[in-house]
Order: C-alpha cells, then structure tokens, then sequence
C-alpha cells in the first residue's frame, strides 16, 4: 500500500508540474522581432556575412533584396520549414523566414522575425524552437523587441480591434480551377511587374498544393503609393531597432485559390503597439490596405471591380 500510495503521490507531482509549465509557457510574453547583433562596419560586408551565416546553419536563400536605401532583407527556408508548413492550414506562410540588415545612427543592424511569435499569430501546431535556435546561432540573440508584448494564447486569437481581420480574414485575389493553373499564372503575372509588384521569390510546399511567393511592392510611376513598401515602413518603422524584417510581403496558392494575409491583421500582428490615430498610426496608413488587395489581385491575374470595392 505505501509503494502505491508513493506512486500515485508522484503521478500527482508530475502532473501538477506539467500543468504549471503549461501555464507559464501560455504567460509568456513574446515580441515579433529579434535583434541578433549590433555593430561598426560596412553594411555590404555585414549583408554577405549574415547569408554565409545562415547558409552554415543549414538554411537555404531563396531571396533578397533592398527595399530602400540602406536596408536589406534577405528570405530563407529549410527542409523542416517546409515540413512544418505542410503540416498546416495555411501553413505557406511560415515557409520563410526573414532577416533584416539595417544601417541606422551610423551602425549596422541585424534582426529577424521571431519564429516563435509566427508560430503563435499563424496558428502553427508544431514548435519551430528549432528554427529559433538555428537563427539565433547565425546572426545572433541580444533580445526580442517591437512591441510590449502579447502571450501565446493572445496570439493565437489576435486582431487588432473590434471589426478587424484575424490571421483567416484573407485577401481572395483569385481563383483559377486548378492548383497548376493558379501557380502559372501568378508566375505569369508578377513577371509583368505592371502594378509594381514584383517577384523576389517562390517557395513550394512538398506533399501539398501550396507555393508561396514573396513580392516586393513599389508604387510605378503615377501608381498609388500606398501599397509602397517604403511608404508604408516610413510610417510604423520610425523606433531606434529597426523592424525592416516586416518585409517583404506574402502570396499564397492554396490549391487552384490565391490569397494573401489582409494587410489590416499583418501589419498589427507585427506592429501591434501602434497607435490608431495621430503621428505613426494606423490613421495615417488607412489607403493602404485596399490599395494593397487591389496591386496583388491585379498582379497575380485576378479580377478586380472598383464597383464592389
């Protein structure tokens, strides 16, 4: 009896504690960006010291490119990336991950996307610790910043304010039938580059029918610079650590569908400090969210209706 008594005391403590970890993990408070190092030197060699990093961490590059003067973002995916996506609806969008290289106040800055806040805010069911881990080897982990912070489980439900998109609220850019239709013509399309919208890359999901491709966004002369990168980033991106690792933005074929996260919940996932109105606000980016639906459905062959828009 004391031998039973015993273990079932154990069992007890153990699942006491495995219920306290849960919830400590679920008060965490996480921040969408990673400084990895800041330092002097020249921000050309700082961009190909940190593509040779995170090759040596076994990342490969699918992109990059410099959305404005003195930044950099450079796009990689892995193996494990593109397993983990498989594995999830919608799961593309966790395919890439992003590394900033900003020259600001005379030094060199080096961040990165938090992949564990993107586990959270894209409703991932797998840990991607792993990947963590592996970006902070190459480039470095001095802190997370960018916002006060929100919790897993906030997360996991966030939008910005009442009557505003959560991580399903998409944009529908457009539907062709079929899976290889719908990839040939996006592919047909961003090479047009007439909206401004341009290919930095393509990333396709093994096992599945999705492909993400990322896409830079430069207002063409006479467009609507409010779906700019550089517009929209002058306005949320003003702090001393710089966020550029925002960018670039996200198409996905799902299928014969194609889709993008609504500007209105991507923006405040990563910006989730901002202000609704007055200086840097939300107030101020208020064009940007149609104008951004209407470049991407354009771009990647979709129809688009100023009458019902």
């Amino acid at each position: 009896m004391m031998k039973k008594r015993h273990f079932t005391s154990l069992a007890f403590a153990l699942i006491t504690m495995l219920v306290s970890v849960t919830a400590m993990a679920q008060d965490t408070v996480l921040k969408p960006f990673v400084l990895g190092s800041i330092s002097e030197g020249d921000l050309a060699a700082k961009i190909n010291e940190t593509k040779a990093a995170l090759v040596g961490q076994g990342f490969t590059i699918v992109g990059e490119y410099t959305p404005y003067a003195d930044t950099h973002v450079i796009i990689v995916t892995d193996d494990e990336l593109k397993r983990i996506a498989a594995k999830n609806e919608r799961g593309g969008y966790i395919a890439p991950q992003r590394v900033s290289v900003t020259s600001s106040g005379g030094k060199v800055q080096v961040a990165y996307a938090n992949p564990i806040y993107l586990q959270y805010g894209y409703h991932i069911q797998d840990s991607l610790q792993p990947i963590a881990d592996r970006l902070a080897k190459a480039v470095g982990r001095q802190q997370e910043f960018g916002a006060k912070g929100l919790t897993p489980k906030e997360l996991g439900k966030y939008h910005y304010a009442f009557g505003m998109e959560y991580f399903d609220d998409t944009y529908h850019l457009a539907d062709f039938g079929n899976y290889q239709k719908a990839v040939a013509t996006v592919e047909k399309g961003l090479a047009s580059n007439n909206q401004g919208i341009r290919k930095l890359y393509r990333i396709d999901i093994p096992g599945t029918q999705m492909t993400v491709f990322g896409v830079s966004m430069k207002a063409p002369e006479g467009g609507n610079t409010a779906m700019d990168d550089k517009f929209q980033m002058s306005e949320v991106d003003y702090k001393d650590l710089r966020q550029t690792a925002y960018l670039p933005y996200e198409v996905l074929v799902d299928g014969g569908s194609v889709e993008a996260l609504h500007m209105r919940f991507r923006m405040a996932l990563y910006f989730p400090d901002l202000k609704m109105m007055g200086d840097h606000s939300f107030m101020n980016l208020m064009r940007s969210p149609d104008a951004i639906h209407k470049a991407l459905t354009i771009a990647v062959g979709g129809k688009w209706d100023e009458s019902v828009f």
